[in-house]
């Protein structure tokens, strides 16, 4: 995929955001290894009268019913036990192991810079997948705004919060940028910055779609999204101002999680 991948990030590269060759660039790239990583296993769908339902949890593996609400059901089953077995592909492309190795190669390679980062005396406050932030800049020769494989350097910030996994925001002379993932609505950095106190929780509107498909019609509706700290993933520690300064790793022993 060298040809595909390099013609596809030089369009990116060379459009500007928001147009549709970025879009679409981006979109290509991103999806490329996680196409082979789509689920293997194929099921056959159908919309039968309920009063087969009987004949076919008999005859067939059926793994999902919808009633439609009409005398009908929507079904997905497997022919037979071998299809199950065999886990039967739902294309033809359809590849895990292409996909680990790309994911396992890529935190790899963030692991690789994390460690140029911290023999370069920079302090790490947050990582993800394939971004890094930094308490100043890494080597000129691990930066490019247009390389495969380099650091791209997107904002300096003058002050910075850090809540969750894609959850953050920064301030500089001339912008703030927030990061928060499942929000489609925006949210101010100042009130990211009010959820270091403890407890304390931001609360917006916004649209959320529901599908009825026995009706044949999508439904919205304006919903409360809450934004707050949370303990899911990693203990959470506060000074005695009860300001958010620092997580730790919960630790598993004998497979329950213990204080550290």
């Amino acid at each position: 995929f060298n040809d595909y991948v390099d013609f596809l990030y030089n369009l990116k590269v060379n459009s500007a955001k928001g147009t549709p060759d970025y879009a679409i660039a981006k979109l290509l790239l991103n999806s490329l290894y996680g196409k082979f990583g789509i689920d293997p296993m194929m099921e056959t769908h159908a919309i039968i009268n309920s009063s087969k339902s009987e004949y076919y949890n008999k005859k067939y593996i059926v793994t999902d019913i919808i009633d439609l609400k009409n005398g009908k059901e929507l079904i997905s089953f497997f022919n037979n036990q071998s299809d199950l077995d065999n886990h039967k592909l739902s294309i033809k492309n359809s590849s895990i192991s292409i996909a680990l190795a790309i994911t396992a190669y890529a935190r790899i390679h963030m692991s690789f810079l994390k460690q140029i980062a911290i023999n370069s005396g920079l302090t790490i406050y947050y990582m993800d997948t394939d971004s890094t932030a930094l308490s100043g800049t890494m080597p000129d020769k691990y930066v490019s705004s247009n390389k495969l494989g380099l650091l791209k350097l997107e904002h300096i910030f003058n002050e910075v919060v850090f809540l969750a996994p894609k959850v953050y925001a920064g301030r500089t002379d001339i912008y703030d940028y927030v990061k928060v993932k499942g929000s489609k609505l925006p949210i101010s950095f100042e009130e990211i910055k009010s959820l270091l106190n403890k407890e304390s929780k931001v609360t917006i509107q916004q649209e959320k779609w529901y599908k009825h498909i026995d009706k044949g019609f999508l439904k919205i509706k304006n919903e409360d999204y809450n934004l707050m700290l949370t303990d899911n993933k990693r203990k959470l520690i506060f000074d005695d101002n009860g300001i958010f300064i620092d997580t730790y790793p919960y630790i598993l022993e004998n497979g329950k999680i213990i204080n550290k």
